[in-house]
């Protein structure tokens, strides 16, 4: 006997299918179909709502400031927002993930913490180099995260391309991706001084001290690395046309490149946002103007965005409205608010709900080594399962599921869709109004590269 039966409009990458329905037994998806659906000891009948596959967000920042979210409230938030899989960065403040045991650590820190499933990225000291990267493999690491431009010396080093290839190299024996921060040191630092020089203080300053041509330089160089040494590599965040251009450009000449449009750079641009929101729409590397924006959802529906993320991080308010736009912190909270958003986005441009199946569901879990298990509503994978019905509403900040970040960008933005339901293994762990999951239901999603 079938333990659920869920109704509704069936998502997947090849379409959508009408009066459909998907069935679960023992936490795995069992069956899906069109029109007369199994008998199941329960059935759940959403009419027209979209059934998604429970999203995957590559890029989770849970612990940038220690005291303000760690994974009890990411996860909450994700749940809320339809996603059932975060991908946890490596840069926690005052903890480098730079080992297997410190990769270990982490992961037993967070179990009785999370309340959806979670993968965690390791990363290197570049005084130790490359050596712990076997280590990571086998701990159970879903990627490997650098970045060309230094944040922070010790929380977020500069990995210089030397080093890089010999990381990457690495990698690359382990059979995972390298993802990369995009930003030319040397050029930034350059833009950020003459930006100074000129006495520009306020939201104007952001872009220009990391203009385009600081992406574009970073990428290129990463993709070259990747070509000499056979590395799948990834750009993490890319807010420029030119970005999505030059992955398409080395996939075509046979290289294995991906790259991801956070759910920021499709909606926020700077002229109207940031220009209205100063600090709180301070991201590396910044929000483009619309023009750039729309040139994004281009690539989006030619096929050349990869992934969508939220690159989430919930900083203290205090840390977001500082009066120079340079000393406020960088990144924003996104997670309740990916998949409508996203959803959004592609009703107004006519373009198919099944391109959120892609994004946010099957090409993650490839990206990420873990399509045998989930991304995707079909037989014999995890029974994770976002319901997003068709609804006009307007986000409210100050609802946030996070106990410590009541702001957004996203405050007071008119959406077309809302997450009605979340389902992680066939267990409902939000019923559109509450989360329902309780800390510790999460589990730790180790990749799968069939290697010994």
């Amino acid at each position: 006997m079938l333990d659920l039966v869920i109704k509704g409009a069936i998502v997947v990458p090849a379409g959508v299918l009408g009066q459909g329905w998907v069935a679960i037994a023992d936490g795995k998806i069992a069956q899906v179909g069109q029109g007369t659906a199994p008998s199941a000891r329960a059935t759940d009948d959403r009419g027209d709502d979209l059934i998604l596959p429970g999203g995957i967000d590559a890029q989770i920042h849970s612990r940038s400031q220690a005291g303000q979210e760690d994974f009890i409230w990411s996860t909450r938030a994700a749940a809320a927002g339809g996603v059932t899989t975060i991908m946890d960065m490596p840069y926690d403040d005052g903890f480098l993930v730079s080992d297997g045991d410190k990769l270990r650590q982490k992961a037993r820190e967070a179990a009785p913490q999370v309340q959806v499933d979670f993968g965690l990225w390791g990363t290197v000291n570049p005084l130790e180099r490359a050596r712990a990267i076997p280590g990571m493999a086998a701990a159970g690491a879903v990627g490997f995260k650098f970045s060309t431009f230094e944040t922070h010396p010790t929380r977020f080093p500069r990995i210089d391309a030397p080093l890089m290839a010999e990381c990457f190299q690495a990698v690359a024996r382990c059979g995972l991706v390298a993802g990369v921060h995009n930003e030319h040191d040397e050029f930034v630092r350059w833009a950020i001084a003459r930006t100074q020089a000129l006495g520009v203080e306020d939201w104007s300053a952001h872009g220009m001290s990391r203009p385009p041509l600081s992406e574009a330089l970073a990428v290129a160089e990463v993709y070259e690395i990747a070509a000499a040494t056979r590395c799948s590599a990834h750009i993490v965040h890319s807010s420029i046309a030119r970005g999505y251009e030059l992955c398409a450009s080395y996939r075509q000449q046979g290289v294995d490149t991906t790259i991801e449009a956070c759910i920021h750079y499709l909606t926020l641009d700077e002229e109207h946002d940031v220009a209205r929101l100063g600090g709180k729409a301070k991201i590396n590397p910044p929000v483009r103007p619309r023009a750039e924006v729309e040139a994004l959802w281009a690539h989006l529906a030619a096929g050349n965005v990869t992934i969508v993320s939220t690159d989430h991080v919930s900083w203290g308010e205090s840390r977001k409205t500082m009066p120079r736009m340079l000393d406020n912190a960088s990144g924003v909270p996104g997670l309740e608010v990916l998949y409508p958003l996203l959803l959004t986005g592609l009703e107004a441009r006519g373009l198919s709900m099944s391109w959120a199946a892609r994004l946010l569901g099957a090409n993650p879990a490839r990206l990420f080594r873990i399509a045998d298990r989930k991304g995707t509503l079909a037989p014999g994978l995890d029974a994770d399962i976002t319901i997003a019905r068709r609804e006009t509403w307007s986000y409210a900040a100050e609802e946030s599921e996070n106990a410590f970040a009541k702001w957004s960008p996203y405050d007071g933005r008119t959406l077309g869709w809302r997450i009605a339901g979340t389902y992680l293994r066939g267990q409902m762990v939000y019923d559109g109004r509450s989360v329902l999951a309780r800390p510790g239901d999460g589990r730790w999603v180790k990749p799968w590269t069939g290697r010994s």
